[in-house]
């Protein structure tokens, strides 16, 4: 005998095979576990907004966007001060996300002699943004 409750409340009971009535509690078990595996798993934000957790959208802090800008205009007024092979390394390492392993391989040097470069340069740059 399978018991099946509506979402009105209604319950019935229909009379089914033993063998019918296995699998359709199989199947309900494996649907159960499967949905309390997904919910364990996933919060929605919806759910997560509805306990009264607050999500900041970074997208609208002005403060913070207008800080960064200024921020980068400093870098970039700081690297033109560079000489332009200085700045050709800082835009390998830091723009074309290059290895020092292969910059020093493309200029014929060892790469503890590109690693020094940079250093040098960084302290540079950090002198004239102070």
């Amino acid at each position: 005998m399978i018991k099946y409750e509506f979402a009105t409340g209604e319950v019935i009971e229909i009379e089914v095979p033993a063998e019918v009535e296995e699998v359709i509690i199989e199947i309900e078990k494996i649907e159960y576990n499967k949905n309390r595996a997904e919910t364990r798993r996933h919060n929605s934000i919806a759910d997560m907004e509805e306990q009264g957790f607050q999500f900041k959208d970074k997208s609208s802090d002005i403060e913070a966007i207008a800080e960064n800008n200024e921020e980068l205009k400093a870098l970039y007024a700081a690297m033109d001060k560079l000489l332009p092979q200085q700045q050709e390394l800082i835009k390998k390492v830091y723009f074309e996300e290059k290895s020092l392993t292969e910059i020093a391989r493309e200029e014929g040097i060892n790469k503890s002699s590109v690693h020094k470069r940079l250093e040098r340069i960084k302290g540079q740059l950090k002198k004239y943004l102070d």
